[in-house]
């Protein structure tokens, strides 16, 4: 009876918050269908940590010196700017930091409980910093709390790997081709890494591969 009532609205301008309702679903679902495409591809090429440690300590590359932070997902496995480092460049870091910033189901994250680090060798550490959905993850931040937990990291020292993926449209796609677009455009409009997380532009490096969605 209520729904029944309501629909007498729709042709007096009840249409319009409908219709922007339809626009906003589609975005949505467009993200959040094209974000898993491009996770399962990324998971597909990348390797798992642990096997990765163990292959450099079985075949070590040129070291290098200095402190390289890689920013990551899942601390399981590689990240795929170090991957590609490793494959074309063909050095390491006498350090190296592998670092996930997670956004929990809550607002805020209370400052003991925001960073944890994980020494798993001399080479690789893992630190996750965990951030509430209403703050805003500081690069220089979550450095000043390594400090106090014995990790000394110099911002301006150190090199930051960067993934940056250049999308594009492939005729096997699981997506129509129209939302396929969608989701490109939508990627490309995405706030750049560098300013969204405070780090010093001269401090990144970027690491370009081009991924078919």
């Amino acid at each position: 009876m209520f729904f029944a009532t309501n629909m007498i609205k729709v042709l007096e301008g009840g249409w319009l918050p409908l219709t922007l309702a339809a626009i906003l679903a589609v975005i949505m679902g467009t993200w959040v269908r094209g974000a898993g495409i491009l996770s399962r591809y990324t998971r597909k090429n990348e390797a798992e940590l642990d096997w990765l440690v163990r292959k450099l300590e079985a075949k070590p590359p040129h070291r290098v010196a200095g402190t390289a932070v890689f920013f990551t997902a899942d601390l399981d496995f590689a990240p795929t700017s170090l991957m590609h480092n490793l494959k074309h460049n063909r050095v390491l870091h006498e350090r190296n930091v592998i670092l996930s910033i997670r956004t929990e189901d809550t607002p805020r994250v209370a400052r003991h409980e925001r960073v944890t680090v994980d020494r798993a060798n001399d080479t690789f550490i893992k630190v996750v910093a965990r951030y509430g959905f209403m703050e805003t993850p500081s690069i220089p931040k979550i450095l000043e709390v390594l400090k106090r937990k014995d990790l000394n990291i110099d911002i301006g020292s150190t090199s930051f790997f960067l993934s940056r993926r250049s999308l594009r449209v492939t005729p096997k796609s699981e997506m129509p081709r129209w939302q396929e677009h969608l989701f490109i455009r939508l990627a490309r409009s995405a706030q750049d890494a560098t300013t969204y997380f405070k780090i010093p532009t001269d401090r990144v490096v970027e690491v370009g591969t081009q991924v078919a969605v």
